[in-house]
């Protein structure tokens, strides 16, 4: 669900004075922009490398970096926006470490499986068991995907990011963006049919 565009202004509006008092020397107002971001940074980490451990290494490597390079960062610009993009980056450079240690990705457990579920509501156990499967499949899919065709995906439909942002965050041009996004949609309607009736 997107987030209401009243709401992200005034998110926006905090996160730049945040961002000003930390450059004032106000160390403690980064704690406020951590706690803010934290857990969508997360979910995008955890999305991209499928691994839990790997994605709070991506959390605090994403923070520290961001932290270093707060001097780059242009309070015109949306600074979620800035945020995602360096924790995409720090995720490509750890999938890109593990493949050249040859470590294959570890498999979601079954409670990581269900951590993630596509609806937030508490459903019924027949529901339970049905959200698993499908986010079992779902899983499945994007784990053929290549990191930044699964970011562009989650960044979509998990976090509503419009494509002209998505691009911003990943440096791809939206045209591409709506490929990689399509794509992956095409194979989930595959994956899913047996599953739950998708409409086109």
């Amino acid at each position: 669900m997107a987030i209401d565009s009243s709401l992200m202004n005034r998110m926006e509006g905090n996160d730049a004075a945040a961002v000003a008092q930390v450059l004032a020397g106000d160390e403690d107002a980064y704690r406020i922009l951590v706690e803010r971001h934290s857990r969508s940074i997360f979910r995008l980490a955890y999305r991209m490398t499928a691994n839990e451990q790997d994605a709070e290494d991506v959390v605090q490597e994403t923070f520290l970096r961001a932290y270093r390079q707060l001097k780059r960062f242009e309070s015109r610009s949306n600074f979620g926006t800035w945020l995602y993009r360096i924790a995409v980056n720090c995720s490509l450079d750890l999938i890109r470490k593990r493949r050249r240690h040859d470590e294959p990705p570890t498999e979601p457990s079954s409670e990581e499986e269900t951590m993630y579920q596509l609806r937030d509501e508490r459903p019924t156990p027949d529901r339970m068991v049905l959200g698993a499967e499908i986010q079992k499949k779902v899983d499945t899919v994007l784990s053929t995907l290549g990191p930044k065709e699964r970011a562009a995906f989650s960044l979509r439909h998990y976090d509503g990011m419009s494509i002209e942002e998505i691009g911003v965050v990943l440096g791809v041009r939206p045209s591409a963006i709506k490929n990689s996004i399509f794509r992956a949609v095409q194979k989930l309607r595959r994956e899913l049919q047996p599953v739950v009736h998708l409409t086109p």
